[in-house]
C-alpha cells in the first residue's frame, strides 16, 4: 500500500466506504440513501450523526466561494450533516476527469493534508462514517512520486489506495443488468487479494419486467453476483424515472429509499 498521508489518521468511529463498478451506476443515490438509513437508526426512532465525506471529486462547477461538487451537497442533505462542504469535500477539480487527470490540468495536486483534516474533523463529530469514492477502484488520485521529482512516477495513487488506508468495510455499487457480473467480481476479486473487508453489493437499477424481455439476464444476476464473489446483495433498488431523481435537489424516489433502507447498514458499518 502506497502512503498517503503524512501522519496516522486518527479515526476511530465505524463506517462504510461506498465504490462502484464503475463511473454512473448510481454510487451517489445509493450513498445518499444509505446516509440517510443510517441517520435515521435501525429502528427509525433515534437519529444518529453520520459524517458523510467524498475526499476528491470532479466535474464541480463554479460558485462565488469556488468550486462545488453537487455530490457533497447532496451527501449533506441526507446526511443532514452541519459541517461545511469545503469539510464534506475537501478536494475539488473543475474538469470531468479523473482527480490525477483533473489534477494535471489544473496544475494543482491533490491536498492530502486537507482529507486527513477533513476525515478526522468528521470522525471527531460523528457516531458513524460515511465515504463515497470516485468511479472505480483503480481511478488514479495522485502521484506516488519518486525520490527525483523531477521523474515521472512510477505508480499512483487509486481509490483502493484510499480505502486500504481507511479501513472500512467497503460497499460495491453494481448495475443489474448485463455485464454487471463480470464487473463486480472483478472489483470484489481485486478488494479481496488487497485484504479489505467487503460487506457487500447494492444493486442499482433493477427492472423486474426487463427479466421477461430486453434483459433475461437481470433476473438472476443478483444470485449470480453472490456465487461469484461470495459476497452478499445487501440491497436491490429499483430503476425509476430519471426525471424523478436528482439528489443534489433532495429527490430520491422513496421505492429506492425504502429498498436501502431496508438493510442493516449499521451493523454493516461495524457498530
Amino acid at each position: 500500500m502506497a502512503k498517503m498521508f503524512e501522519k496516522k489518521l486518527r479515526i476511530r468511529k465505524p463506517g462504510l466506504f461506498v465504490t462502484g463498478t464503475d463511473t454512473g451506476v448510481g454510487k451517489t443515490v445509493i450513498t445518499c440513501a444509505i446516509a440517510r438509513a443510517l441517520r435515521l437508526g435501525v429502528q427509525g426512532d433515534q437519529e444518529r450523526r453520520v459524517g458523510v465525506c467524498k475526499p476528491l471529486a470532479s466535474g464541480c462547477r463554479s460558485e462565488r466561494e469556488g468550486l462545488v461538487s453537487d455530490d457533497a451537497i447532496a451527501l449533506a442533505y441526507f446526511a443532514d450533516s452541519r459541517q461545511p462542504l469545503d469539510v464534506i469535500n475537501p478536494v475539488r477539480y473543475r474538469q470531468p476527469l479523473s482527480p490525477a487527470a483533473a489534477a494535471e490540468v489544473a496544475k494543482q495536486p491533490p491536498d492530502w493534508s486537507a482529507v486527513a483534516r477533513s476525515l478526522e474533523l468528521l470522525d471527531a463529530t460523528s457516531d458513524v462514517m460515511l465515504i463515497e469514492g470516485v468511479g472505480g477502484l483503480l481511478v488514479p488520485l495522485g502521484p506516488v512520486l519518486d525520490r527525483d521529482a523531477q521523474k515521472e512516477p512510477k505508480r499512483w495513487l487509486t481509490v483502493l489506495d484510499l480505502i486500504l488506508t481507511l479501513r472500512y468495510p467497503v460497499v460495491v455499487v453494481a448495475r443489474a443488468g448485463l455485464g454487471t457480473v463480470n464487473h463486480t467480481a472483478m472489483t470484489v476479486r481485486l478488494l479481496h487479494e488487497a485484504g479489505c473487508k467487503v460487506a457487500g453489493v447494492v444493486v442499482n437499477g433493477f427492472e423486474p419486467d426487463e427479466a421477461a424481455s430486453s434483459d433475461p439476464s437481470m433476473g438472476g444476476n443478483r444470485q449470480w453476483i453472490t456465487r461469484m464473489t461470495g459476497v452478499p446483495v445487501l440491497a436491490v433498488a429499483p430503476k425509476c424515472d430519471p426525471q424523478t431523481i436528482d439528489p443534489v435537489d433532495a429527490r430520491i424516489p422513496g421505492e429506492i429509499l425504502e429498498a436501502v433502507g431496508m438493510a442493516d447498514w449499521w451493523a454493516y458499518a461495524g457498530c
